[in-house]
This record gives structure tokens, sequence and C-alpha cells, in this order.
């Protein structure tokens, strides 16, 4: 799904909630064309190309949105999750929230035998030192948009005209680096299970 288009289906999910905070919870799992994308006080710094001229391919788009957090790619082969939580009905707190996403990606790498991590003052999962796991959010009124993404089988050449999450130390990774042959679709139903399992809530339609 291009990103403007699930961009602007989130802030509509985001504004019906905040007018009915009844409506019930949702997990958006999708995958983008390749994009970069900015917090809202993210650092050009952390870009290999000027925002006049996104990158050698200029099909390739650069957004600056509203979540926390550096500048970021998304691609074909990775699984972006957009959570329109109700913080209400969980805990009031991002800290513990930001926790719960990074539980919920680490229960995935576990169930393919893969140990993610935390590293102490960083937020995302990593599995031998590596990013495999990135986190930005945006909460309004205690219900949340943007999330997680999970790179499962991307081409990684487009993290390169960047510094992911302006942590220039760190490299990035994907899950098929331990796992090759690994797909979306599968991992998409293990990000489910994980996630109903960590919030506690039992998923009640798919579209």
């Amino acid at each position: 799904m291009p990103y403007l288009e699930a961009l602007n289906w989130q802030r509509q999910l985001l504004q019906e909630r905040i007018q009915n905070p009844d409506l019930e919870d949702i997990l958006i799992l999708l995958e983008h064309p390749p994009v970069y994308t900015l917090g809202k006080g993210a650092s050009t710094e952390f870009l290999k190309f000027g925002m006049e001229n996104t990158t050698a391919n200029d099909e390739i788009e650069v957004h600056r949105i509203e979540r926390g957090g550096e500048v970021t790619y998304h691609c074909p082969g990775q699984i972006v999750g957009y959570p329109i939580l109700n913080l209400h009905r969980y805990r009031q707190d991002l800290h513990w929230y930001l926790r719960q996403l990074e539980e919920v990606l680490i229960r995935v790498l576990k169930a393919y035998g893969v140990e993610g991590t935390r590293i102490p003052g960083l937020t995302g999962v990593w599995v031998e030192g590596k990013k495999v796991g990135a986190i930005g959010i945006k909460v309004k009124r205690w219900i949340t948009m943007h999330g997680f993404s999970l790179n499962v089988c991307p081409d990684m050449e487009g993290f390169s005209r960047i510094i992911p999450c302006g942590i220039a130390d760190k490299p990035v990774a994907s899950l098929a680096e331990w796992i090759p042959d690994i797909s979306c679709d599968e991992v998409r139903l293990k990000i489910v299970d994980c996630f109903a399992e960590v919030f506690n809530v039992k998923l009640i339609d798919a579209f």
C-alpha cells in the first residue's frame, strides 16, 4: 500500500476514535513501496542525500510525519504494523507501550528460534547486535497510530542511503539473514498471534 494512503487511513481511524472512544481497536499489517520517513523532530543529517533531491532513484518517496524517532526506510519484504489502540483499555504509559511493541517482535523472532534483544536506552529489537525491528509512535488522547516495522526479507540496499534511526554504530539486518526463504505472509500471521498474546486481545475480524 502506498505510504500516504496508509497514513491517511491511520489518521482517519484515529480521528474516529477520538470522536467515539468505544470503537474497536485495529491492527494494520502491510508492506509499502520504497519510502523514507522522518519523525517530527528527525534530523536531515541522517540522510545521505538532500531532501530536495530525494535519491539517485527519483521514484523513492520521502515524507516527514508526526511520529517520534529519526529517519527510517520501508519497502517490500518489510512488515509494517500500525496499531490503532485506545490505551485507556490497557495502560496510559508510553514507555510501557513501547516495551509491549518490542515484546511482540521478540516473541515473533522466538517462534522462529531467533533471539531478539533490547538495548538499554534505545527503542527497537536487535539480533546479534543488528537491528531488525524499528518502532516509532504517535499518541493523541491516548489513542495510538504509527507503530513498528520488522525486516523480514527486504532488499537491504535502501538502508544504505540513510543512518537508520540515527544510530550510526549498529547495522540493520533482516530475518532472512538467519532464516533464508522466509516470507512476509507467514510472519504476518505470527505477528497477529504474538500481538494478541502480548496485549491480551482477540482478533475478531480480518480483511
